[in-house]
């Protein structure tokens, strides 16, 4: 480090950057704390270890919470903008770690907030810096606004064939066979077109159990259709990604690979310096 430095300046690279053997090192701590801390909540949340083992929980709960206020208060101490870190969404995060615990102290009900603990694993997204796999997201989320109108018909068509299928089923079947509304009729037919097939409410007639038999065909020949839709359009967006935004100097045409020397479309050279070569 360099010895201008302050102390709260090498607080902060250890904190909150990864680019030193010491900041991996602590991330690589507090990511072990965290993890240790969300066992010992699914532990605790085990009635039979919850008995036995009461006291143990509860002293290393207080540990963790110990451990994690302090690094709370590391971070806002060491931050340029104290302010600003306290209120980013990683900042509530970090303060939501450490909160309920505090509030049981005060009030006994806040004792029920103890189970907003399991945030911490929120948390473990930060230290990894999954910012090298954002543009693998933004793949998904290009191909998800691609496909929106596509799903959004498809959606239209799968609520009016369960509302229809549901309302069939209502006067086929009827309250009698469990079929006691034109809403649980629907949910019925969600649950059957979408393959699950809970089994609480079952068609008793031979009329529908026919009608059951066209609603899970049905099924199976629709439940690909938005995987195609989503994943024709993942391919585009990836294809694209694959592309430069450059243009061709002949025809104009944008988009080509990036290994690519000649236009696609006719055939002219893009770079210059290939063309005199």
């Amino acid at each position: 480090m360099d010895k201008g430095q302050t102390w709260r300046q090498r607080l902060y690279i250890i904190i909150f950057e990864t680019s030193t053997r010491a900041g991996q090192r602590f991330d690589n701590w507090l990511l072990l704390a965290i993890l240790a801390s969300l066992v010992v909540v699914m532990l605790d949340s085990i009635e039979r270890f919850h008995t036995q083992h009461a006291d143990v929980f509860s002293m290393l709960e207080w540990g963790f919470t110990l451990l994690f206020a302090i690094e709370y208060g590391l971070r806002l101490y060491c931050s340029p903008k104290p302010l600003r870190y306290a209120f980013s969404f990683f900042g509530l995060v970090d303060l939501l770690a450490v909160l309920p615990a505090v509030l049981a102290l005060i009030f006994v009900d806040a004792q029920y907030l103890m189970i907003v603990r399991v945030i911490r694993m929120v948390r473990v997204f930060r230290i990894l810096k999954l910012r090298q796999y954002l543009t693998q997201a933004n793949f998904l989320l290009v191909a998800l606004r691609g496909s929106k109108q596509k799903i959004i018909v498809f959606l239209v068509t799968v609520s009016t064939l369960v509302t229809v299928f549901g309302a069939l089923m209502y006067v086929v079947e009827g309250p009698s066979n469990g079929f006691t509304s034109i809403p649980i009729s629907i949910y019925w037919a969600v649950v059957t077109l979408t393959t699950v097939g809970f089994g609480d409410i079952t068609p008793q007639t031979p009329v529908g159990q026919m009608l059951a038999t066209m609603v899970m065909i049905t099924g199976y020949s629709i439940i690909a259709v938005p995987t195609g839709i989503f994943t024709a359009e993942l391919a585009t967006a990836m294809r694209q990604e694959g592309q430069m935004e450059h243009d061709c100097p002949h025809c104009h045409k944008s988009r080509h690979e990036h290994s690519a020397a000649f236009c696609n479309r006719c055939g002219g050279p893009l770079f210059k310096r290939q063309h005199e070569g």
